[in-house]
């Protein structure tokens, strides 16, 4: 193995406390959630405070309305994205343990499912108070990508969601007998940091791009512009990333090692690239659309 980088030596744990005989205990992951989502609190309120910045000088809904958005999001994302992590990636296993859906504090969640859930309660929050779809899609989408980047970095400090086995230099050398897991390879097995590259490119590109676009250069004039980008950009980063990221294990085989959820004589793709093709089209669309749409 070749120049690699060893796994920083970070707790997944911020503290813990011990009452009795019970163990409380805050973990970086549960604070990436807290903080992208107040965040995307100040992002959403900044935005709706410059009307300007909207289809005829006007947001498309009052700051007194933001708690109560946030709050729908917040039951789409955790719905979501765990029912979609059951339904598009373990299916069969939870249908053997349909008590374990609920045990969200094993892990378990699909930024895909939790897409759903957000479109879904932001869709019915917008029909309920006569608020333009559009634009609230692209104030949310606006406000998603530091949840994003956070939520990653959450993923490296707790050594999951790694990459495939690398002899690159920047490769790391993650902890654990799954991590080390590594055919054919002699010695310490590094692997591509692929959280990172998922970080810096769905948190931090694109969430630079759709805040210049929509504060500097009037994206949030044309209604579905600014959810079009950031669904198109992130599918086609998460589609990139799939190549080098370890494949689910549900997935992997004798004959299917590259674990491809849809395959034909060794080609094919994995359930994360399925799932973003749909993104990438949806958000060709909205561009599309919103293109030929005046303002």
């Amino acid at each position: 193995m070749r120049a690699s980088i060893q796994f920083p030596d970070i707790s997944p744990e911020i503290f813990s406390i011990t009452i009795g005989s019970m163990e409380f205990a805050l973990r970086w992951y549960a604070l990436a959630y807290i903080a992208g989502f107040l965040i995307a609190w100040w992002l959403v309120t900044a935005a709706l405070r410059r009307p300007h910045l909207w289809p005829g000088d006007l947001a498309p809904m009052r700051r007194e309305e933001i708690d109560s958005l946030l709050t729908w999001i917040i039951i789409g994302v955790i719905l979501g994205g765990r029912l979609g992590f059951v339904l598009f990636y373990q299916p069969a296993y939870y249908l053997a343990h349909p008590l374990e859906i609920l045990m969200v504090w094993q892990g378990g969640m699909s930024f895909h499912g939790g897409l759903l859930g957000v479109v879904l309660s932001s869709l019915i929050f917008a029909l309920s108070r006569g608020i333009p779809i559009l634009s609230l899609a692209d104030l949310i989408a606006s406000a998603v990508p530091p949840g994003l980047l956070l939520g990653r970095l959450a993923n490296f400090i707790n050594a999951e969601l790694w990459g495939r086995p690398t002899e690159l230099p920047w490769g790391v050398i993650f902890p654990g007998t799954a991590a080390q897991d590594c055919p054919g390879v002699a010695g310490l097995c590094a692997r591509h940091p692929s959280q990172l590259y998922e970080a810096a490119l769905e948190g931090l590109i694109l969430g630079a791009l759709l805040l210049w676009l929509a504060w500097r250069r009037g994206a949030f004039k044309a209604p579905g512009y600014v959810t079009g980008l950031f669904f198109t950009g992130y599918g086609l980063a998460r589609f990139a990333v799939e190549f080098v990221r370890q494949p689910d294990a549900q997935f992997t085989g004798p004959g299917n090692p590259l674990g491809l959820a849809l395959h034909l004589g060794g080609y094919g793709l994995t359930m994360g690239q399925i799932l973003s093709l749909p993104m990438i089209l949806i958000g060709l669309w909205l561009i599309a659309r919103a293109r030929r749409v005046p303002a």
